[in-house]
């Protein structure tokens, strides 16, 4: 049975085989681990790792090393609310593994099958005389529930589906008022329950304060992202200026494109004030497409959104952060801590990941564009929902950049591209060779192997830290 503080039912994402004493470094959480227990000692303490690793369930195989579950582990389980599951003898583990990936195959294929209909109802609701009711009418329908668009003050703009009693109504508001983007640092998606009934909330783009409120009996895999869809289309649909956003923001690109300045086209994107380069995946590892990446773009309010061209390629943001500094950022100049409620507008996704870069003035975005690049990285070595990479501060900004950049021209010659960002990553990590290896996407030998090249390039110690403190220092300035 669970801890009373641990749910019911377990997510469960893959299936891991491990005999090791402590799997945790090779866990990613939502596992159901598999062990015949080889090197189980200490009972107590690998139920508590797992569990500290995000660990769904463990399934525990009898015989030939343990011809029962050990009491000592049942005990462990129960008090730490771990799921344990006893696997037969004649039950080999990779049966299990393969069940669970069609499982799995099969709940996605109805995911994705459900999200695709979803969606083609909403386009075609949107493309009607009357899209914003129809596009609410037709969200309702898919979730079952009550969908309703609502102004900052809570008023009511249309509603589709069945009412909702007077206190779960009353609750679904004062969640929408959270999201209101009536000050800066206001999420831009919330939920709760009142019962038996799940309530969301997503603030839309396009300035005004809109909120998309939903409410429904149940939740189902899927329903995030079907209601992201929504909010990209109500935000284009219900924005009354929307049209004149669009084509500024088409007349800067033409502007870039034939030769001007990103400072000279910086008004016309409707912010000149400091800027934020955000980068995204998805954190189950699907590709995004351009709907789940203008979803992701509404929630954290920007329409500043590129989809690359899918595959493993992350999605690019551009958020502005208008008065977020006093005065504007200038070419060269550090960029300054943002006040905490500016700060905040870079909030975790549900389903992503994300890196942002410190922010930066619009003629240093290219740079920002590596440091968000570096810090989604960081992110998902650290399984991380969200790494902002920190401006430059402390004993670092007293030095003037431009020397700064000479020294660390001079210091790192000797380093290829690879190696320098294998180099960085690996500082940054702390020096983990596994947690290195999942950002580069390479094996940990090969980060072994580049590690000694710089070692050996730079005829440098790397196990000291004035080496290490010093290298970092130059690596910060690339």
């Amino acid at each position: 049975m669970p801890a009373p503080d641990r749910p019911a039912e377990a997510e469960l994402l893959w299936v891991h085989t491990s005999e090791m004493a402590d799997p945790y470094p090779y866990l990613l959480g939502g596992e159901l681990l598999l062990s015949a227990g080889v090197l189980l000692t200490d009972p107590d303490h690998y139920v508590g790792r797992l569990v500290e690793a995000g660990a769904a369930a463990l399934g525990f195989g009898v015989r030939p090393v343990h011809e029962t579950v050990p009491g000592a582990l049942i005990e462990a389980c129960d008090r730490q609310g771990l799921p344990l599951l006893e696997v037969p003898p004649e039950t080999p583990f990779t049966a299990i593994a393969r069940a669970v990936w069609r499982l799995m195959a099969e709940a996605r294929h109805r995911e994705l099958r459900r999200v695709t209909r979803a969606q083609q109802a909403l386009a075609t609701a949107a493309a009607r005389p009357d899209p914003v009711p129809a596009v609410l009418h037709q969200l309702a329908t898919q979730l079952g529930g009550r969908a309703v668009l609502l102004t900052a003050r809570g008023e009511e703009v249309h509603a589709a589906g069945h009412r909702l009693p007077a206190e779960p109504a009353g609750a679904l508001t004062r969640l929408a008022r959270v999201v209101a983007r009536q000050r800066p640092g206001s999420p831009a998606s919330a939920t709760d329950t009142h019962g038996d009934t799940h309530l969301s909330a997503y603030a839309l783009g396009g300035g005004d304060g809109l909120v998309l409120a939903l409410a429904a009996g149940r939740r189902e895999s899927g329903d995030h992202t079907v209601a992201g869809i929504a909010v990209v289309l109500l935000s284009l649909l219900a924005a009354p200026h929307q049209g004149a956003d669009a084509a500024g923001r088409s007349a800067a690109l033409v502007r870039m494109l034939l030769g001007a300045t990103p400072a000279e086209v910086a008004p016309l994107l409707g912010a000149t004030g400091p800027w934020t380069v955000i980068h995204a995946r998805r954190t189950d590892g699907t590709p995004a497409d351009a709907l789940t990446a203008g979803a992701l773009g509404a929630s954290l309010g920007t329409a500043l959104v590129d989809a690359g061209r899918g595959g493993g390629e992350a999605v690019r943001l551009l958020l502005p952060l208008p008065g977020a500094a006093a005065g504007p950022l200038q070419e060269g100049e550090a960029a300054r801590p943002l006040p905490e409620a500016e700060a905040d507008r870079v909030t975790p996704q549900p389903g992503w990941t994300l890196g942002a870069s410190a922010p930066t003035p619009v003629t240093a975005l290219d740079a920002a564009d590596s440091l968000a690049a570096r810090a989604l990285a960081h992110a998902q070595a650290t399984r991380a929902p969200l790494k902002v990479d920190a401006p430059v501060s402390g004993l670092a900004a007293l030095v003037p950049p431009e020397q700064a950049a000479a020294h660390a021209r001079t210091l790192l010659a000797p380093l290829t591209t690879p190696l320098a960002d294998t180099l960085r990553c690996w500082l940054s990590l702390h020096g983990s060779w596994d947690r290195t290896a999942v950002a580069l996407g390479v094996h940990r030998n090969t980060v072994r192997q580049r590690i000694g090249r710089c070692g050996e390039l730079l005829d440098a110690d790397l196990d000291d830290m004035d080496v290490r403190a010093e290298l970092w220092f130059a690596l910060r300035q690339g």
